[in-house]
């Protein structure tokens, strides 16, 4: 599928990310300690890269799980009604779970997930988004752990797409629009 014609110009390099990620498995270690496992839960697809780099810094007992959830599609916008396509393979109740986000942008997405995964009584359950784009929110909610917050500018990288592309950048860019010629 043909995109728009678009360069990318870097936002976060793949060493902020890193550096950024060891401190967000720190404090989630801390945090969940006395955990006999922690679920750790990706929001599919954007969230991959992230949530294979953030568990492999994470000293505890550990399962994956994923829950593919779509408010986009192959557009830049929000569609603001939130389809869960894949949901978890195992239950959660009475479990720690942290879900994996890759950026909270109208809050929609997380929104519906948390209460979702609220309603099926997991013992703790937090949230820790790679990106964080407050000034486009329009769901009251919030990331328990960011990672980086940004402004409103459609990026892609370390995970994230434009129409199923850009996902293999080791970096955060934003995408900008060109005009065909």
């Amino acid at each position: 599928m043909p995109t728009r014609p678009h360069v990318i110009d870097q936002l976060i390099s793949a060493k902020q990310i890193a550096a950024r990620v060891e401190e967000l498995a720190a404090t989630i270690s801390a945090h969940y300690a006395d955990t006999d496992k922690l679920v750790v839960v990706g929001l599919l697809r954007g969230s991959f890269v992230f949530i294979a780099d953030l568990v492999r810094e994470i000293p505890l007992p550990v399962e994956v799980d994923f829950l593919e959830a779509s408010s986009y599609g192959d557009s830049t916008e929000s569609s603001r009604e939130v389809r869960i396509l894949k949901d978890l393979r195992a239950g959660i109740e009475g479990r720690d779970v942290l879900v994996v986000e890759d950026i909270v942008d109208t809050g929609f997405t997380l929104k519906h997930v948390m209460g979702l995964l609220q309603a099926r009584n997991p013992r703790r359950l937090a949230s820790c988004a790679l990106l964080d784009k407050p000034s486009r929110r329009e769901a009251d909610v919030s990331a328990t752990w960011i990672g980086f917050t940004i402004p409103d500018e459609f990026v892609v990288g370390y995970g994230i797409d434009f129409a199923q592309r850009n996902r293999n950048l080791p970096y955060i860019g934003k995408v900008r629009f060109t005009e065909e010629g």
